[in-house]
């Protein structure tokens, strides 16, 4: 799979976006040129220069140490975030598709009750209800992903469950969850990866629409939506304070997108001999 996906075009460079966002967060400490949190006033809204490559901001902050610290934020909401909502829907839908009947109904109108409310409002409102700040962002992206999984896996295991070598593994008297983990759940991993991969540009950016509202991460965390935030009052005097967390990121969610589109056509048998 990994072959197939180095020869995809367009996957490759999300691989690219990808690894290099993760080895940025993996050595910030080492390539950060300042402390992301130094505040130096005479600094202050200083342009890009040799001294700072992306310039500082109304706080005299580097602006390129800010960013190098806020893909470690990003990558942190996006893994907790899609791990929450990838297990608790994964086993939802699990269970839901499987036992079929009243258990399925009653777990299928729970996730219709959820997925109903547009994504960003149910956010907004789980974040009213706990109070802003990163972990309870992380919580409410969790919460918005559950019934997306859970579907997905639903109809995956509905399709599976019928095929005859899960008829003859209950007829020899498997027990459920033996059949559940060893026969269905290997067969429903590949749509999985690839959802998984789109939630997760999908969570770092609803995260970062969060923090430009001030719900999300609070100061002086070092975070690309709170930095875009703080420089959206400078774009007409100070116009990098705005653009360089922007550009963060885009290049972010453009390289889990391509990465899930690449995962997409590798592990779809029509898509396969084309590449």
């Amino acid at each position: 799979m990994l072959k197939r996906l180095l020869r995809h075009k367009s996957a490759r460079i999300g691989v690219v976006l990808v690894g290099v966002v993760i080895l940025v967060a993996i050595l910030a400490p080492q390539i950060a040129p300042y402390d992301p949190y130094e505040q130096v006033l005479r600094n202050r809204l200083d342009p890009p220069s040799n001294s700072h490559w992306f310039g500082t901001d109304g706080h005299g902050r580097d602006i390129l140490s800010r960013i190098i610290y806020g893909t470690r934020t990003s990558l942190l909401i996006g893994a907790l975030s899609v791990s929450l909502g990838l297990g608790t829907g994964f086993l939802l839908g699990l269970v839901s598709g499987y036992m079929g009947g009243t258990v399925d109904a009653v777990i299928m109108r729970i996730m219709d009750i959820m997925i109903s409310f547009p994504g960003i409002l149910m956010a907004l409102v789980v974040v009213s209800v706990l109070g802003p700040g990163l972990y309870n962002v992380m919580f409410a992206i969790a919460i918005r992903s559950i019934p997306i999984f859970a579907r997905l896996i639903r109809s995956s295991v509905l399709e599976v469950r019928e095929k005859d070598y899960i008829l003859s593994a209950r007829a020899v008297g498997c027990p459920d969850l033996r059949v559940m983990m060893r026969h269905i759940v290997p067969n429903c991993v590949a749509p999985l990866l690839v959802l998984a991969s789109i939630r997760f540009a999908t969570s770092i950016l609803s995260a970062a629409g969060l923090s430009f509202l001030g719900l999300g991460a609070q100061p002086p965390l070092a975070d690309w939506g709170a930095d875009l935030s703080d420089g959206h009052r400078y774009v007409t005097t100070a116009w990098w304070v705005a653009t360089f967390p922007g550009l963060a990121i885009m290049f972010g969610v453009l390289g889990f997108n391509l990465v899930g589109d690449g995962m997409r056509d590798v592990l779809d048998p029509r898509m396969r001999r084309r590449l």
